[in-house]
């Protein structure tokens, strides 16, 4: 495939180097420098994005030709930015995730099924980061929230602090910052006298850019439609 891959920090140039390695044409694109893709937009077969929410905009004018696919990894979207995704999933394939992980994508469908087992335990989430992530919660946390709480039925407590005293129906978030981790993230249940800890430890950024390609490859040739870790992870099962 021809793939445009937006953003020129490390998580992009891992990107290039993977794409190439598994034999697909690459071209590197930037919002500061867009004649980069502008030439060669027409007959693009994908874009890649793991950049900024900021450069959105930017990413759907290089998508001029309606049957090029994107491969969104993009944290830190506003609630209008997301439904804009879900319009152009419309007209195009879209794959939108907040983490490539496989083991992530595992994860939450285990913390799903836990969930709707274990339905009267108590659950909290606790994710860390390296010390320059801008968001928080990280977003898979955020997806590990909507994973074990489908229908919104509890309280969201992002941290805990002051006198919060006794627990109602409530799932707390707990975002840690620190040293260059790649990304850790844990789902306690928490039973009377018993206790369930389900988690992933990321050890290095490749495994996100190997779930990104795992997901580009995926895309081809599929019709329009938003599409996530969990038909990804459907196809392989």
């Amino acid at each position: 495939m021809k793939i445009a891959v937006i953003g020129q920090g490390r998580m992009g140039s891992l990107l290039k180097e993977e794409a190439k390695r598994r034999g697909h044409d690459v071209v590197m694109g930037d919002c500061l420098d867009p004649d980069r893709v502008l030439a060669a937009r027409e007959d693009l077969d994908l874009i890649i994005d793991f950049s900024h929410p900021n450069n959105l905009d930017f990413i759907l004018e290089q998508a001029a030709n309606p049957s090029t696919a994107l491969v969104l990894g993009t944290t830190g979207y506003t609630d209008e930015q997301l439904e804009r995704i879900e319009d152009e999933a419309q007209t195009r394939p879209v794959f939108f995730s907040s983490n490539y992980s496989l083991g992530v994508a595992v994860l939450k469908d285990l913390a799903a099924r836990a969930a709707a087992i274990l339905d009267s335990w108590d659950k909290e989430i606790v994710e860390l980061h390296h010390s320059q992530k801008a968001d928080a919660p990280s977003g898979t946390a955020l997806s590990l929230l909507e994973a074990i709480d489908p229908q919104n039925e509890y309280e969201h407590v992002f941290g805990r602090h002051g006198k919060p005293g006794p627990r109602k129906k409530e799932i707390g978030i707990h975002a840690l910052r620190g040293g260059s981790a790649a990304g850790d993230h844990e789902i306690l249940f928490l039973g009377d006298q018993e206790t369930i800890r389900i988690s992933h430890s990321a050890q290095n950024r490749q495994i996100f850019v190997n779930g990104a390609l795992d997901a580009a490859e995926f895309m081809e040739n599929k019709p329009a439609g938003l599409y996530s870790m969990k038909e990804l992870i459907g196809d392989r099962s």
